[in-house]
């Protein structure tokens, strides 16, 4: 299906810079593309590049952690509810270990650690792939809620939402979360449907339960504090709870009698290959997402929208933030600069600049995520992965937009 879509954006790209050429709305369309390909070749390389150092220090203390016994045991907090929603992984196999830190580090919005832990867990779960070239169950549900993954503080929104000046920039802090745990919910019921995963089983719901259960108790601690302070407090959380992980990782590893340099090197290596092979995937993906932005597609998309809801007579204010909606899927830094040429063109408190805000913590870059993990293990084919995360992706902004409503009017 992935390259179905692939082709599908560079076919709907070109054919839109044609129209826009004889129809002469567009002189320049053609340069426009061409100009964005080049841009988006450029900076495949330079993700790859800067992925580099972030893999191989993350990778060389996950080995250590391994062999120290560390994983096994954070794993075993989440190897209940992982072994039932994905029940082809073994009890006690390294991908569960992987795949709980991977999980913790994007609930705390470490995308420098979430991004080598889910390559980690994407290899690990390929070990039991008979058919190296295809997705497993298990794979495609971790692409999903990795997608649509639940980030309990969205800094960066609350601090583009400050210097556009935003009166409260955290007023959107619980409308976000609702968005994205709705996004979360939908892309796990879908996928367990298709694989015919009981969800109503009392472990599942226990730890669903629980899970929303500590949202809440952060709501209420965290929604009355101002954005500076929420911003520090959360992000000086975040990173104890990592750098306490690296140190305890090393000391036991050293207590255990571990050579912990050998196996930081040893895992770092590993980083460094990795970070070569994503390359030629993140040049397939970036190129065709930057052809269809520098199309004009999706301005052509929102306008009709906006005709169609302005004919048929409903509320018409979210369609302004639609950009943003349209955009996170396919590039995370086209999604945050029409975030924020909403803010600045409609105000940081209006309507639509706080949808924006919403929109942009709602999900995940869908594309760049699968190209990333999908190139990881050499994947070709991906299944039904890509249409369970955009079922995610419509179920967060369709929530975004209606607890936009309900939030702000």
């Amino acid at each position: 299906m992935l390259h179905k879509i692939w082709l599908c954006f560079i076919v709907s790209a070109f054919l839109t810079a044609v129209i826009q050429f004889f129809s002469g709305t567009g002189p320049e369309s053609f340069q426009h593309v061409m100009q964005a390909v080049t841009e988006m070749v450029k900076l495949s390389v330079e993700i790859a590049i800067g992925l580099i150092g972030v893999l191989a220090f993350w990778l060389g203390i996950f080995k250590v952690a391994e062999h120290s016994g560390l994983i096994a045991k954070l794993a075993a907090l989440l190897s209940p509810f992982l072994r039932r929603v994905m029940p082809e992984i073994p009890k006690h196999h390294p991908a569960l270990g992987s795949i709980t830190m991977n999980m913790s580090a994007n609930v705390l919005g470490l995308d420098n650690a979430a991004t080598p832990f889910g390559i980690k867990a994407m290899q690990d779960m390929q070990t039991l792939s008979s058919d190296k070239s295809t997705l497993t169950n298990a794979q495609i549900l971790f692409l999903v809620l990795n997608t649509s993954s639940v980030t309990l503080f969205p800094i960066a929104v609350f601090l583009y939402r400050a210097e556009q000046g935003a009166a409260q920039p955290t007023d959107v802090f619980i409308p976000i979360l609702i968005a994205t745990s709705a996004s979360t919910l939908a892309g796990l019921i879908v996928t367990c449907m298709i694989q015919r995963v009981k969800l109503f089983n009392q472990v599942i719901l226990l730890y669903l339960g629980l899970f929303f259960s500590l949202m809440a108790s952060v709501i209420l601690y965290f929604t009355h504090l101002a954005a500076t302070d929420l911003a520090n407090q959360s992000a000086t959380v975040a990173n104890f709870l990592l750098l306490s992980f690296i140190v305890i990782v090393l000391i036991v590893g050293w207590k255990k009698g571990l050579d912990t340099y050998d196996l930081f090197i040893e895992g770092a290596k590993k980083g460094f290959e990795t970070a070569i092979t994503l390359i030629p995937y993140l040049v397939a993906m970036l190129f065709a997402v930057g052809m269809l932005r520098a199309s004009g597609l999706l301005e052509m998309i929102t306008g009709s929208i906006g005709a169609m809801v302005h004919f048929m007579g409903f509320d018409a204010r979210f369609v302004d933030a639609l950009p943003t909606a349209l955009m996170k899927p396919l590039s995370g830094s086209g999604a945050r600069a029409m975030m924020i040429e909403t803010m600045s063109h409609h105000g940081a408190d209006s309507f639509a600049g706080r949808l924006a805000s919403v929109l942009q913590g709602s999900t995940e870059t869908t594309f760049y995520v699968l190209a990333v993990y999908l190139g990881a293990v050499g994947v070709k084919h991906s299944r039904y992965a890509v249409g369970c995360c955009l079922v995610a992706d419509g179920a967060g902004i369709f929530t975004s937009i209606a607890v936009s409503y309900w939030f702000f009017g």
